[in-house]
């Protein structure tokens, strides 16, 4: 692992917990997201529907499925690799990494709730948004475990696709996907 990447980093098992506080530094955005889902789910519903608090507990739901499914994937994709003591270092930075992110895609999300007419050039910003993630994603990872492609490609893809997945499936159970 490259210490200079890493140095503002907490990587101590209480800087581990801390850095799950991320996910209250990201409530803002979550905010701006659920919002615009609460219209585009009412959008495809009949006149007069409304959603109550139900609605938002359920998208809470998702949100925390998408948050730590895919940590627990990566921490037994590194048990099988026999990695474990690099778990520490990829929960942090990508529980603090996900701040900046949520903030960008929550922008992008207002972008599209205050100028609908914006919808097509936002739906590109959001593509190259998610290539850039996994590219961010990548070479943070690279820098953990530098020189092993192999393991940085894996923990690349379960750190991302499963959370895609994930939404898509519990949004259509929980019946909160606009149809």
């Amino acid at each position: 692992m490259d210490p200079r990447g890493f140095r503002f980093l907490d990587l101590s098992e209480r800087g581990v917990n801390r850095s799950f506080w991320a996910i209250f530094w990201c409530l803002p955005p979550m905010g701006i997201s659920w919002l615009w889902w609460r219209q585009a789910f009412l959008q495809t519903m009949p006149p007069h529907t409304n959603v109550g608090p139900l609605f938002y507990f359920r998208l809470a739901l998702v949100e925390a499925a998408n948050w730590f499914v895919p940590l627990v994937f990566a921490g037994l994709l590194l048990l099988a690799f026999k990695k474990g003591e690099r778990f520490a270092p990829v929960i942090v930075s990508v529980n603090w990494l996900g701040v900046p992110l949520s903030y960008i895609n929550g922008l992008l999300l207002a972008l599209v709730f205050f100028l609908p007419q914006l919808v097509g050039l936002v739906s590109l910003l959001l593509l190259a948004f998610m290539l850039a993630q996994v590219y961010v994603i990548a070479r943070i990872l690279r820098m953990i475990f530098y020189g092993q492609g192999l393991v940085v490609g894996a923990l690349t893809l379960v750190l991302l696709v499963p959370s895609l997945m994930l939404s898509e499936y519990l949004q259509r159970f929980l019946g909160i996907y606009p149809i």
